[in-house]
């Protein structure tokens, strides 16, 4: 084999590099980067987290604003434990509410807060007790066919039914006596 050219080394040098510097790009702006050591940690308890994995985002209004860090089981009530870290800068209130979301049919599964009313704020360390697990898209999609399938039945009884009850009565104007 011939060593390679100069002119190949320097293209390929160049498309690395490039490839490179898009990778970091993406890397820095795509709003994937954990918030820094400096935020506050939150829990939080769902009753399902069905594909909620840690890393995963937290969100307010779609914007991100912190990060799964842990989760866990509690042995007492068998709830999904959180450990959400936030940006300090927010200052929620205590009646917060968190959800687990979907981006989509295909997509992730995300944390999202919506901020309360009150005027007590939550604390480093604080919990956030109103939450709403994941709905599972398959057991949704179960129960819509089942009822389906059930309604389906049901119809096709009545019209069997139906039709049975105006069939013609034996000994009617073709056999019996004319109407006086």
């Amino acid at each position: 084999m011939k060593g390679r050219s100069f002119a190949e080394i320097a293209a390929g040098a160049v498309v690395i590099a490039v490839a490179a510097v898009f990778l970091a790009y993406a890397v820095l702006h795509s709003g994937r980067g954990s918030v820094g050591g400096d935020g506050m940690v939150l829990h939080a308890s769902f009753d399902r987290i069905d594909g909620l994995a840690n890393g995963a985002d937290v969100r307010i209004a779609g914007v991100k604003v912190g990060t799964v860090t842990a989760s866990g089981i509690d042995p007492r009530t068998f709830a999904a434990d959180l450990t959400l870290r936030v940006d300090r800068a927010l200052k929620l209130p205590v009646d917060t509410s968190a959800e687990v979301t979907s981006e989509g049919l295909l997509g992730g599964k995300y944390i999202s807060l919506v901020p309360g009313g009150s005027d007590k704020l939550l604390a480093d360390g604080g919990k956030i007790t109103e939450t709403q697990g994941s709905v599972s898209l398959e057991s949704l999609l179960g129960r819509f066919i089942f009822s389906v399938t059930q309604m389906n039945a049901s119809n096709q009884g009545s019209q069997t039914q139906g039709q049975q009850g105006h069939a013609p009565a034996a000994g009617g104007a073709a056999g019996g006596t004319a109407p006086r």
